[in-house]
């Protein structure tokens, strides 16, 4: 199914686009950002309101998918180590070498660590480089949830199923994305968005537990290529697409007249409650479509596609560094907001791409990017 690497890489694209995003628009929080014009952040809002919906989510459910085959194949043990290497190494990677470079090489803020050898010790030592995955706690994340599949094996049955059921319905799906969007309130009460648990932001951890269970679900019961050609999911994409933002803004616009913006990232409010709604349903529409579009339109596969797909992950580990050392040397073009993020965007892209594969040229790289 070369459509389902596209997929990926399609989302990894997007992750590198949403930090370019975030470097100038102050939504969200990243290494290096510059202020704009409140006016200008309403287009941000939206675009990456629409992307934190669905892109982190659908990576989860196709790990998954992927992940039941595998554990079948290896057993427990041996996927608990093909999954400690995959994944812990480059976790383990960014905390001690890409983020501490970060700090101490390129240094954005132009801030006195002291000396860098006494700091290092200290980030070290004081176990404060766990909380320091970066871009990387999906891969902590992943990690976390493969571990516990893998030791609960003998709870969740087979790995994969050879018969293929029919998929879900459109009615289970809406109700499905409306109990994703209960529980992400109720956990918001507690872990609004902009809190953190060592870099994990348990605010949306509802969608990612619950679709990586649902991507299990598929690779047993054989439903993912028949929901990624339905019509229900050609049907979800388009309405999240058109209908979404639209939604957002309007939510956006009554909820913002009698409270501030903080109310919409948790607590008991209304406007907690229909952001985390509205996130469900445009999530879940998105993703549906993004299965379909990709499943329908681009299951081919090239050498050009096959080199992206294969440094994909690398581009995913790298992007961070290159991404703050480009919009420092961009610091010195005139101020032009989406041109900047474009430009930071494609070219971001291009050296990360370009530094993932002579990474993976590196001995003992190739194996973790």
């Amino acid at each position: 199914m070369p459509w389902v690497d596209h997929v990926r890489t399609f989302m990894i694209v997007l992750v590198v686009n949403m930090h370019a995003c975030v470097t100038y628009s102050h939504v969200g929080d990243w290494y290096m950002m510059a202020e704009p014009t409140m006016t200008a952040k309403v287009p941000f809002i939206v675009w990456q309101g629409m992307l934190q919906s669905f892109f982190m989510g659908l990576l989860f459910f196709l790990a998954a998918y992927f992940a039941a085959g595998s554990l079948a194949r290896r057993g427990p043990g041996g996927f608990m180590r093909e999954r400690l290497v995959r994944l812990g190494l480059p976790a383990l990677l960014y905390m001690l070498v890409i983020h501490p470079f970060i700090l101490l090489g390129l240094n954005p803020w132009d801030h006195d660590f002291g000396p860098p050898a006494a700091f290092y010790a200290r980030y070290v030592m004081s176990g404060d480089f766990l909380g320091e995955s970066g871009p990387l706690w999906f891969a902590v994340a992943l990690l976390i949830f493969s571990l516990v599949l893998a030791a609960g094996k003998s709870a969740l049955g087979p790995g994969r199923s050879t018969n293929t059921t029919t998929p879900p319905s459109g009615k289970l799906l809406f109700g499905f994305a409306l109990l994703l969007g209960l529980g992400t309130f109720a956990v918001r009460l507690v872990q609004p968005i902009g809190t953190n648990v060592l870099n994990l932001q348990l605010c949306f951890f509802v969608q990612y537990i619950a679709w990586f269970l649902a991507g299990l679900h598929a690779a047993r019961h054989g439903w993912l290529i028949p929901l990624a050609s339905s019509r229900q999911a050609r049907i979800a994409g388009w309405l999240a697409l058109v209908v979404g933002p639209v939604t957002l803004l309007a939510l956006l616009a009554a909820g913002s007249k009698s409270a501030t913006v903080e109310t919409f990232f948790g607590g008991a409010h209304w406007q907690s409650f229909g952001l985390a709604l509205w996130e469900q349903l445009a999530g879940l529409g998105l993703a549906l479509g993004a299965l379909a579009l990709f499943s329908r339109r681009c299951n081919t596969d090239s050498p050009a596609l096959r080199w992206l797909a294969d440094r994909s992950f690398g581009v995913y580990v790298l992007h961070a560094p290159v991404l703050i050392a480009l919009a420092m040397l961009y610091r010195a073009l005139p101020y032009h907001l989406y041109g900047l993020v474009a430009l930071l965007t494609v070219t971001g892209l291009a050296v990360s791409y370009a530094f993932a594969d002579l990474a993976r040229r590196i001995p003992g790289l190739k194996s973790i990017l």
